[in-house]
């Protein structure tokens, strides 16, 4: 598999409490089947779609009281690298940089505004195997309370042209490699989210059906924080597992309306 460009989502895998639960929540909601977990990894435990890798799952470690949620990853050639630009551009490195045997070596960083996400320099594990398919990751968004800052740190630190979109209704911008929108960024700004939620990078994996699976997502404990709503880019939904990691659903076949245009910033 090529290296993916620098800065473009690469992988993504959530950290849960009860791994168990978790394999059978997302074995029905999104379909997948589940490898060997790896002892020598912390039982990571990775999740595929009609064969091909689509993301994981992460216990917690034990003793910690961490919040179950999803990160994603952003490719990079050098990840010591990176990690200097997240320095200096007003990041934290939470952790690494950490070679993982021969798969690759990770970051775990947050943005000026609290928003964490990972870096993953490829080895032997290229990222995901699959996009855009029922089951696989389709979009990624960065939904903060203090989008200036955000604005000003992500292309400092990746390699991304920045594009507006032409809205009064709402603050959303696309951070580009080259041509190609690779992540959102939605200003959350007021009462856009509950008090005690966190900025975060919400993650979108694509449905056949978006009624459908959220059905089956209630019916194991998960829940909708937001729609289901039609887009000219799918019908979605913000939805959270019964541990409480947030995510996104998309049915890409269901568009509605026309794409609102976009401003070069």
């Amino acid at each position: 598999m090529a290296a993916l460009p620098e800065g473009t989502p690469c992988w993504a895998n959530a950290t849960v409490t009860d791994l168990e639960g978790a394999k059978a929540f997302y074995g029905d909601v999104l379909g997948w089947t589940f490898g060997e977990s790896s002892p020598q990894y912390g039982n990571y435990t990775q999740a595929y779609s009609d064969g091909k890798a689509v993301a994981a799952l992460v216990p917690s470690m034990p003793g910690q009281q961490a919040q179950a949620a999803w990160c994603l990853y952003l490719a990079s050639p050098d990840a010591a690298a990176t990690a200097e630009r997240i320095r200096g551009n007003g990041g934290e490195v939470v952790m690494g940089p950490m070679q993982v045997g021969d798969f690759g070596t990770m970051v775990i960083a947050t943005d000026p505004g609290g928003v964490a996400f990972g870096v993953w320099q490829p080895g032997a594990h290229g990222g995901f195997e699959r996009q855009d398919a029922p089951g696989s990751y389709s979009w990624a968004e960065i939904i903060t309370r203090e989008p200036a800052k955000a604005d000003a740190f992500f292309p400092a630190v990746f390699p991304y042209g920045v594009r507006k979109m032409d809205s009064e209704e709402f603050d959303y911008r696309m951070f580009q490699v080259g041509d190609r929108p690779v992540l959102g960024r939605m200003s959350a700004e007021g009462d856009f989210l509950p008090p005690e939620a966190p900025s975060y990078v919400n993650v979108y994996f694509a449905v056949d059906g978006t009624d459908a699976a959220i059905e089956r997502l209630t019916k194991h404990g998960g829940k909708v924080y937001f729609g289901p709503v039609d887009s000219p880019f799918g019908r979605f939904a913000a939805v959270g597992d019964p541990q409480g990691a947030a995510f996104g659903l998309i049915d890409l076949g269901r568009t509605a309306g026309e794409r609102p245009t976009t401003v070069g910033v």
